[in-house]
């Protein structure tokens, strides 16, 4: 069998055109492009739906909406018609895939496997179809391998091709120790390919040497070589680092609907277009008309809240949004004061404390130097007034304090 789908050229429809368009929005790579275009034609000429693959090893129980990004291309996929495999990893989970680590990675147990293979399901379910994913775990194929079918498996592949992987080289060359398991990884990853017979896989851009194993495998095995598309990092709320918890610069797809609307609407009109080409299911044209509205004065935020509902709608529901979207209004243009707004209770060593401290102790900042730095650029308010003095003091009592656009409390200064 031929190792691409070029050596007969089949013509290309504005379809297919359409499609393909759709597709590299946001990509980071795609390998590769001309022969994505010729199965999509093939898809259309025949009417059999490409084979979409994204294999995940469950190493983690939960996830944020930085997580979500290949989740919605293969969504898209799936709009378009094609079959999307969602492939859990509990065998390689159990290997530990070492990608992007200058460390062993140690491997999990059955049970952790399992518990976050089932988180993993239920969020991806939040994006994807349920009635159009095809959910495959890897155990099913890898542990009939045996010795004998592992060894023919490493036949396949060179250990010089191994060694031009990034973190393996380095690695090598510092003397750092890299298991043999290590090694058989990229091989059982590619090997699900050969399996599943993968026309697609997606991955993260950590991803690419083993996601070329599986194509060149394939080709191996006498298959038709899967294209590969791999998905950037998604900037998280500071407009800089990547989205992770560890930065505090996240949207956990579990959070409050109220503070996932304010989360939204505090990122820059630049980031937000690159967050529609990543987390948006609106096509490129609706996205084109909002760029050109805006630019021609229509204000950005109006398309950001858009983005903030469709995010809100697609991990709560519509309703959710609405509410959000009107409390942002009451909070943030009429001046009320949120529903949900918590009550603290805070020791007061003296009958008068100063008002960053008390900041801090509420929770509102984690210092009380940036209690003094919030208040020095005009972001606290007490009842409702701006607080300009730096040392502001406040005595025992009731208040309703803000900090920023999005932290209240009501504190109560207690002797």
């Amino acid at each position: 069998m031929s190792d691409t789908v070029q050596d007969k050229k089949l013509p290309v429809s504005d379809k297919v055109k359409s499609a393909m368009a759709l597709i590299k929005r946001g990509v980071d790579t795609l390998l590769i492009e001309d022969e994505l275009e010729q199965k999509l034609a093939k898809s259309e000429a025949t009417g059999k739906p490409l084979r979409i693959k994204l294999g995940l090893d469950p190493t983690a129980p939960d996830i944020h909406i930085g997580h979500t990004v290949v989740l919605n291309k293969l969504r898209q996929f799936q709009d378009l018609g094609h079959t999307v495999i969602f492939l859990v990893g509990d065998f390689t989970s159990a290997i530990g895939d070492p990608s992007g680590r200058n460390v062993t990675r140690p491997p999990l147990t059955r049970e952790q496997i399992e518990t976050n293979a089932k988180t993993y399901l239920d969020q991806a379910y939040l994006v994807l179809d349920p009635n159009k994913t095809e959910v495959r775990f890897n155990s099913e194929w890898s542990n009939k391998l045996g010795a004998d079918g592992l060894i023919k498996l490493a036949s396949r592949y060179t250990l010089a091709r191994l060694l031009e992987r990034d973190d393996f080289a380095k690695r090598y060359k510092e003397n750092a120790p890299i298991a043999m398991h290590e090694l058989l990884y990229p091989l059982m990853q590619g090997y699900d390919s050969v399996v599943l017979e993968a026309d697609v896989e997606l991955g993260g851009s950590d991803q690419r040497f083993n996601l070329l194993v599986g194509r060149e495998l394939q080709r191996q095995y006498g298959q038709e070589a899967q294209c590969i598309i791999t998905m950037p990092l998604l900037v998280g709320l500071d407009g800089v680092n990547k989205m992770s918890k560890s930065k505090h610069n996240y949207i956990g797809i579990t959070e409050d609907p109220n503070e996932m609307f304010g989360k939204v609407m505090s990122i820059s009109d630049d980031l937000m277009w690159n967050w529609y080409d990543l987390l948006s299911m609106k096509s490129n044209e609706d996205i084109a008309q909002l760029k050109k509205e805006c630019a021609e004065g229509k204000n950005p935020r109006d398309a950001k809240v858009l983005l903030a509902k469709e995010i809100i709608t697609r991990f709560h529901n519509a309703e959710a949004a609405d509410a959000a979207e009107q409390e942002f209004i009451n909070r943030f243009k009429k001046g009320a004061v949120p529903a949900d707004i918590p009550s603290v209770t805070v020791k007061a060593e003296s009958s008068e404390v100063a008002l960053a401290k008390v900041l801090k102790e509420a929770g509102l900042v984690p210092t009380t130097a940036e209690g003094y730095r919030n208040i020095e650029q005009g972001g606290v308010h007490v009842n409702g007034e701006k607080v300009l003095e730096r040392n502001f003091k406040i005595q025992p009592g009731t208040y309703t304090v803000q900090v920023g656009k999005r932290k209240w409390a009501q504190i109560t200064l207690a002797q």
